[in-house]
């Protein structure tokens, strides 16, 4: 039985009268540090190769698009020499809207807003997977899930201007309201998530169905529920609708502008042959021995929370978000930098690293935070996520 077949319990309404900072304050103190140590060895590295660490946050791949968003509106477009037209139309609105609001309020450029802006969603971020987390499966589980999403290899995306932290808050704040039965609070969560990212579809599905599971077991819906499952969908919707009456393309008019990119949905065929791509000699048939496990690991992690009795929301959120970043097309760079909202996927690492010894899970993550520190040094110096 998970915790969204019960009432929350009396250990539960305890932990939600304790002030919630005070609570959470380990896991935040140990996610700060393992993404200081991540900028540290980030600025070290650049400063050997001459590159600028604050360009390769702020001024790279999507957060030019986002911080153009932020300066121009929508409407911009670069059409490539084989035809293929890539609108900022693809991106969603709310990173670059909290761009535009944070550089309005004081003197920092759309860029550097958007830097501020992803450090403090980080934190709300990791903030809300121990909420999540420690509910679940108590509050030593909920510090080492922070840990480990902090620690994964591309972590150092959650430091950059991309919208990857602020959709993870959203979706991971939204989860928790769930299994917490705050309905409306989920609804609106999700309607903004659906404003951060394609993937916030993900978050109104969990909506959805655990209200679903609820009523029909229940059988019966208050106000507050029926509220939350209307909320949801309302920010992907607007935006999806809103960029087909701007493109005429009516209700496929964003999937238009995601064909532009070279993005679609198929099952993951494209990736499957990009991959097969690697096996044509030898050092590239490493990596491609190496994708194969990490799929496979992925895969064998979403079967160990099912079989674990993970909570339905999370399960059909974490289910989509892997979806959707294994079977898209394009961009095969990238598939680490989407699965990085998927924290449910940790929680049974999480689950056992709480049982070990501190001193012990402490040396664990300590040894993988240094690795992912120069990892994330090396990517964003070589070719970084597109």
């Amino acid at each position: 039985m998970t915790d969204l077949d019960q009432r929350p319990s009396s250990a539960a309404g305890a932990g939600a009268a304790a002030p919630l900072l005070r609570r959470a304050a380990p896991a935040l103190l140990v996610y700060a540090g393992v993404r200081a140590l991540g900028l540290a060895v980030l600025a070290a590295w650049c400063a050997a190769t001459g590159k600028s660490p604050h360009t390769l946050l702020t001024a790279r791949w999507d957060s030019l698009w986002y911080t153009r968003v932020a300066d121009h509106g929508y409407g911009w477009q670069v059409r490539l020499p084989n035809g293929d037209v890539h609108s900022n139309l693809a991106f969603f609105p709310l990173l670059p809207w909290l761009e535009r609001l944070v550089s309005a309020v004081s003197p920092l450029s759309y860029a550097d807003a958007g830097l501020v802006v992803s450090w403090v969603a980080s934190l709300a971020a990791a903030w809300g997977i121990f909420a999540v987390a420690a509910h679940v499966y108590g509050r030593r589980a909920g510090v080492c899930a922070v840990a480990l999403w902090a620690v994964l290899p591309v972590g150092i995306v959650q430091s950059m201007a991309y919208s990857e932290s602020l959709f993870t808050a959203l979706a991971a704040w939204s989860l928790y309201a769930v299994v917490t039965r705050r309905w409306v609070t989920a609804g609106l969560l999700a309607s903004f998530a659906g404003l951060t990212r394609p993937v916030g579809a993900a978050v109104v599905a969990a909506v959805w169905v655990a209200a679903a599971a609820l009523v029909r077991r229940e059988r019966r819906a208050d106000w507050r529920l029926v509220l939350g499952v209307v909320l949801a969908p309302l920010g992907a919707a607007g935006y999806v609708l809103w960029v087909g009456h701007r493109t005429g393309g009516g209700l496929f008019g964003y999937l238009d502008v995601q064909k532009g990119w070279g993005n679609g949905f198929d099952g993951g065929l494209a990736f499957a042959r990009f991959i097969g791509d690697k096996f044509t000699s030898f050092p590239s048939a490493l990596a491609g021995i190496g994708l194969i496990v990490g799929v496979a690991l992925v895969v064998w992690l979403y079967v160990l929370c099912v079989r674990r009795g993970q909570p339905l929301p999370l399960l059909v959120y974490c289910g989509i978000v892997v979806a959707l970043a294994l079977c898209a097309q394009g961009y095969f760079g990238s598939k680490p930098r989407l699965l990085l909202p998927a924290f449910p996927l940790l929680l049974p690492v999480a689950v056992a690293l709480a049982r070990l010894r501190t001193s012990r899970s402490a040396a664990v993550l300590g040894v993988v935070a240094a690795a992912s520190a120069v990892y994330g040094a090396f990517w964003l110096n070589g070719s970084g996520p597109p």
